[in-house]
């Protein structure tokens, strides 16, 4: 699941936002990698992981 942070409840393409992100199962990941969100096929998102909490 994702969830925007900072009080936004949706972004619009080159917006620049926050999410935090619980994922189903475990992957290999540390601060700086670097990440694609994907939904049919298309690239729907970017980013850097900033923080791991776990």
């Amino acid at each position: 699941t994702t969830t925007l942070l900072g009080g936004a409840e949706m972004c619009t393409p080159g917006d620049n936002v926050k999410v935090e992100v619980t994922l189903g199962k475990p992957i290999a990941m540390e601060d700086g990698s670097r990440f694609a969100i994907r939904e049919g096929g298309r690239t729907v998102g970017s980013g850097v992981v900033t923080k791991i909490v776990e």
